[in-house]
């Protein structure tokens, strides 16, 4: 391993919003509401200093000045027709006396790939648009506990699940989202929308999915906090699929305590998705309850060795890292990498085999107007111009050729890729250190957008934890050249209270964020 614990150790133009949500003309006044936290909203609300409705009204303004215009961020893709009536509705209950909980009055964005009426579901396809489909589970318990659905954030396209050398945040539908830092350069994927409203404020928390990757990326490299569940702690019941080893839906936000609040929020049951019912002890759990700011006092912390540590400016930052950790009380264990070979291979089998049976599946139970992956690849066949012009399709081809769910091969490679990122990977590590938790850089800093190529993407460390289907979370943890880097904590199944402790307890420790400044090297002059 590198010294470092010796010395301290993934077009068209966005849809315009619909006229009943449009808002007023851009102001060029700051945003009075820039940072706002769940709770410090939660707090002026119940002394009748703000309601909910205005504060929808002003991320209505703010996404107009910043999504729409100013910089064109391109992370919104749909805006909820609906979403002044909603927070009129929550404030009518508060004045009531109905508060139904930690979210109740707050504006949210949740990504295009998850059902929300009256809203199109298109996964940033033009083959779904307009598609309208009812609510998934987990937008009903946004609603049931209060939120104001605010709109749909934008994506990298079918999830990033389409072709070789994608472009993370482009869609056909919505366009290529931006990063804040460095409008010329990546926002990660597929919750690119999700991370670069955050790091905007454009809303005041969002949902994004993820199969491996997905969540966290997107939130390191656009400075935010990216929560990725255990798969079956938040039902995918009305998500578009990948993969229902690894699908999972999670927070992303500005801080640890907004994930927490989020994840209490949309975490529980489902008869319809029966991954939830290997959820542990109480199906509702309160996550706020775990933000204690000594949570790191007394644990054990393995630091994996990882070759982003190689790249410039990582290592300066893990350094500082493990200083803060130690500072707050816990031992610093340095443990080896965890080997990807071990169950590469056997993950794209995995993800070929469930990606076209649990797509068509949910096509056929939401009907939407295309119910099946070759007609999904023939519709993009016959848009060229507007699906296929900077990548192809060739995983939705190769997808489309695969066995069914009996098939020997691709059950005996479920079970090894599960074994070796879980079993023998990350539960191996946590038993033979006697850890509470692993840590590393969650991916290096953004890199260049290019229409060329695909992504140069640098690496990352969350590939186990996806795989096995664990949780991970990531935290700002600096800057490399002006653009955000995060810090992964990673544990076992179901080991999110843990986490939240102890990456709440860094973050308070460290205050790392950094608004963006909407700066650029080069402007992208395309509406791709």
């Amino acid at each position: 391993m590198p010294t470092l614990l010796g010395t301290a150790l993934a077009g068209c133009t966005p849809a315009a919003p619909a006229a009943q949500a449009q808002p007023q003309a851009p102001s060029t006044a700051p945003f009075p509401y820039a940072e706002a936290d769940v709770a410090s909203l939660q707090a002026r609300m119940a002394a009748g200093e703000l309601d909910s409705l205005t504060l929808t009204r002003a991320y209505l303004r703010r996404i107009a000045a910043a999504d729409r215009a100013g910089p064109r961020l391109r992370a919104v893709i749909e805006l909820n027709p609906d979403a002044a009536t909603e927070a009129a509705e929550r404030d009518r209950e508060r004045r009531a006396g109905v508060v139904r909980g930690p979210l109740h009055g707050i504006p949210v964005l949740v990504k295009d790939n998850i059902n929300a009426s009256p809203m199109s579901t298109t996964a940033g396809s033009l083959a779904l648009q307009g598609f309208r489909p009812p609510d998934a589970f987990l937008v009903r318990r946004l609603r049931e506990g209060g939120a104001v659905i605010l709109g749909k954030s934008n994506l990298s396209e079918w999830a990033n699940y389409r072709g070789e050398a994608s472009v993370s945040g482009w869609s056909a539908r919505g366009g290529q989202t931006r990063n804040p830092y460095r409008l010329s350069h990546s926002p990660c994927g597929s919750s690119s929308g999700s991370a670069v409203a955050m790091a905007a404020n454009l809303a005041a928390v969002s949902i994004g999915t993820e199969t491996d990757g997905s969540i966290v990326c997107p939130a390191a490299v656009n400075g935010v906090v990216g929560l990725k569940p255990t798969v079956g702690l938040v039902s995918r019941n009305g998500i578009i699929p990948i993969s229902f080893s690894q699908d999972t839906a999670g927070p992303i936000t500005r801080t640890v305590a907004d994930a927490a609040a989020v994840l209490t929020t949309i975490a529980g049951r489902d008869d319809a998705d029966p991954a939830t019912a290997a959820m542990p002890g109480r199906a509702v759990y309160d996550y706020t309850a775990r933000l204690k700011v000594d949570g790191l006092r007394g644990a054990r912390i393995g630091v994996l060795d990882s070759t982003l540590l190689r790249r410039p400016g990582i290592a300066p930052l893990m350094r500082h890292a493990i200083d803060e950790l130690r500072r707050a009380g816990a031992t610093v264990v340095p443990v080896p990498a965890l080997d990807e070979e071990q169950w590469a291979d056997a993950e794209q089998v995995v993800l070929r085999h469930e990606f076209k049976a649990g797509l068509e599946r949910y096509l056929a139970q939401w009907q939407a107007p295309v119910r099946s992956l070759p007609q999904i690849i023939a519709f993009n066949r016959a848009h060229p111009g507007q699906e296929l012009a900077l990548f192809g399709q060739q995983l939705m081809e190769a997808a489309a050729q695969a066995g069914p769910l009996g098939d020997p091969g691709y059950i005996e490679a479920r079970s090894r890729a599960r074994r070796m990122a879980g079993e023998q990977g990350i539960d191996a590590l946590l038993l033979a250190h006697r850890l509470d938790a692993l840590v590393a850089p969650t991916t290096g800093p953004a890199w260049a957008i290019s229409a060329t190529g695909g992504d140069a993407f640098p690496g990352a460390s969350y590939g186990a934890a996806a795989v096995a289907g664990y949780p991970s979370l990531s935290v700002p943890m600096g800057h490399v050249d002006g653009l955000p880097v995060g810090l992964l904590f990673m544990g076992t199944a179901w080991s999110e209270p843990r986490l939240i402790e102890l990456a709440y307890s860094y973050e308070q420790r460290t205050q790392a964020r950094r608004p963006p400044r909407f700066g650029t090297d080069t402007l992208l002059d395309t509406d791709r």
